[in-house]
């Protein structure tokens, strides 16, 4: 049998003024979701243990049967497995986010939605200029990539950039054990990127460009354990 699960996540959104107090969710005209809710079986779940960052990828692990308690490490390492880059046990992954910013201020954390077309060419770019036998840098979907690090550190503090966009950068920039690395990585991406002639034509264009790499959700490789009785069930 086949399931599909549908996660409308973030859509329930905030309460807002010009909707008089109602939330997106709350003010839209729903009528088949409505009629699905009346023939099904209707509840709530806790997706986020206590004490974990309630994002979409603790959620999603969890919706799927997998304890987050046990399996999860970061964001980066679920990422970098979808897009089959390969990855040590040892290995750190970082999402690596093409942002607009101008060294001082994050102005959009999915750079104007850049296509994946020029944002493949930007990540090749820095692979090229700025990856070694120890970083490795994966392009991915629009504004979303990979940055593998062998033997990498992960003893290190990152923010998503998505939570702080139009502030100073200067107190969210990587902290810890490998903090130097990560930093000159990002700052060099600016000042390959910024003149870019793909940026330049963004700008032209009135759109963001994508001239910062932002470096966070890191962690290693997610090792999931299937149990006898699964396993058992699948031979059968």
């Amino acid at each position: 049998m086949k399931y599909v699960c549908f996660v409308p996540d973030g859509m329930s959104d905030l309460p807002l003024i010009e909707l008089d107090g109602l939330t997106p969710w709350q003010a839209a005209r729903t009528p088949n979701l409505d009629k699905l809710s009346q023939d099904s079986l209707v509840g709530t779940a806790l997706t986020v243990p206590q004490g974990m960052y309630p994002g979409s990828d603790v959620a999603n692990m969890s919706i799927l049967g997998y304890d987050p308690r046990k399996y999860y490490t970061g964001r980066g390492p679920i990422e970098a497995v979808a897009m089959g880059v390969p990855l040590d046990p040892k290995d750190a992954a970082y999402r690596c986010s093409l942002v607009t910013c101008d060294g001082e201020t994050m102005l959009d954390n999915a750079s104007g939605h850049i296509t994946t077309e020029e944002a493949t060419e930007l990540i090749e770019l820095l692979d090229s200029k700025l990856g070694s036998r120890q970083i490795k840098f994966y392009p991915g979907v629009q504004y979303r990539h990979i940055m593998a690090w062998r033997d990498g550190s992960i003893d290190v503090k990152t923010t998503p950039p998505h939570d702080i966009q139009q502030q100073p950068i200067a107190a969210y920039l990587p902290q810890g054990d490998g903090e130097d690395t990560l930093r000159s990585l990002m700052f060099d991406s600016l000042e390959l990127l910024d003149n870019h002639p793909i940026n330049r034509r963004r700008r032209d264009q009135g759109k963001n460009p994508g001239n910062m790499i932002w470096l966070w959700a890191r962690d290693t490789l997610p090792i999931f354990r299937t149990s006898s009785a699964c396993t058992k069930s699948k031979a059968q």
